[in-house]
């Protein structure tokens, strides 16, 4: 041990003798703290020869890798349905799928060829192929074919003012020329033939069997929205009516009242029952609006009873006109008769040679029944009378002075 004042630099120690242990000693680290480090990485010894084969103990143990194959393969499936339902849950709680999905399997809807034909989406395939657009100088309405012929129904107000030209567009797209065959304005009703042959008719019904309650459909083009179908029932029958612009043409009838939605366009549509048989052509609405542009659907529309229409266009195809059905007497309108205010239709005068006559009724009588249906004032009788075919024969029961009496009409066709 030495305190360093005699410190000397380390003497280089003699040259190895071959000493085979010594031999590294100069570079030994641990011998000579000041020697430098170095790493040895030993290198093979040539070969001189054939090298002998490793040699195994055949009584040791051979080691399988089948367990460690499935543990491995575990350990992936778990792993992978861990992260996928990692994966899901944060991309849900994120937003990046589509949304949320409720229920099990995925629903398939039913095409509408397997609705039963008499469903209501049946019955609306069956009929709209003869429904048709009535298009008339910038107008539009609606119609139905009758006849393979071309003839097509409609209101007599949707054709008012037209050249005799127009147009009509179907349900499957196409479209076709039309002229007028004739029309009636008291009844409200016209008729159209379209330049096309092998049309679908409609299947005719009879507006007489229905009945408050039936289910009804309605077709059209409200407010020019092509292929509409609405769905009600019969609210009201031999509702009269008296429409009409001042001034122009009153018309009357005993329409069909309905709730389905009826809006401006479904004109002349038509209404039809549950089997798709036509009742009734859509022709008026009750509206709160103070004007025309300003009506709409409040569930109170109004259809001529088909039989009525049907009536009126074979006379307009067989003869260009239509006959009117009348009683062979003038009426008051506007409300009740009579110093009293009864109800009923007040006969002012009557026809010498009418059917009111020859019936027995006298002028000054007050109809207050007609085929057991009570009246409130002429529009009433007037509607109801026109309902009929000329040469019907209807009861009515009449007031005369305190006695109330009962006859049978044959009602007849206005000479005009």
């Amino acid at each position: 041990m030495t305190d360093g004042w005699n410190w000397r630099p380390p003497q280089t120690p003699p040259a190895s003798q071959g000493s085979p242990w010594w031999s590294d000693a100069m570079s030994d680290p641990w011998r000579d703290p000041y020697a430098p480090s170095a790493v040895v990485i030993p290198s093979a010894p040539a070969s001189t020869g054939p090298q002998p084969e490793p040699v195994t103990d055949p009584s040791a143990p051979q080691r399988s890798f089948t367990p460690i194959l499935l543990i491995c393969l575990v350990t992936a499936l778990l792993a992978g349905g861990l992260g996928g339902t990692l994966g899901f849950v944060f991309a849900t709680r994120s937003g990046v799928s589509g949304g949320t999905a409720l229920g099990g399997a995925p629903l398939t809807a039913p095409s509408a060829a397997q609705r039963p034909p008499d469903s209501l989406a049946g019955v609306a395939k069956q009929v709209l192929p003869s429904v048709v657009t009535v298009r008339v100088t910038g107008a539009i309405g609606s119609g139905f074919v009758v006849s393979q012929a071309g003839y097509v129904i409609t209101n007599d107000h949707v054709v008012e003012g037209s050249d005799g030209t127009m147009s009509v567009s179907f349900s499957d797209g196409s479209s076709a020329a039309a002229t007028l065959v004739g029309r009636d304005p008291e009844s409200d009703i016209a008729v159209i033939k379209v330049s096309r042959t092998n049309l679908t008719p409609m299947q005719f019904g009879d507006s007489d069997s229905i009945a408050v309650g039936d289910p009804v459909l309605a077709f059209g083009s409200p407010l020019a929205l092509v292929n509409t179908v609405t769905s009600g029932i019969v609210s009201a029958l031999d509702r009269t009516i008296q429409a009409g612009e001042q001034g122009g043409t009153t018309r009357y009838y005993a329409a069909i009242q309905t709730d389905a939605a009826v809006n401006q366009g479904n004109s002349g549509g038509p209404l039809v029952d549950a089997a798709g048989r036509v009742v009734g052509v859509n022709s008026v609405i009750r509206s709160v609006g103070g004007t025309e542009t300003e009506a709409g659907n409040i569930g109170l529309a109004f259809a001529i009873p088909f039989n009525q229409a049907r009536r009126i266009a074979e006379d307009i195809i067989d003869t260009g006109k239509a006959r009117r059905t009348v009683i062979g007497a003038e009426v008051s309108t506007g409300g009740s008769t009579g110093s009293t205010g009864s109800l009923g239709a007040r006969l002012r005068s009557v026809e010498p040679a009418g059917p009111a006559a020859a019936a027995g009724l006298k002028a000054g009588d007050t109809v207050t029944k007609i085929d057991g249906h009570p009246l409130e004032d002429g529009t009433d009788l007037i509607a109801l009378v026109r309902k009929y075919a000329p040469g019907a024969t209807v009861s009515v029961e009449y007031r005369r002075g305190t006695s109330t009496q009962t006859a049978s009409v044959t009602l007849a066709a206005d000479a005009k």
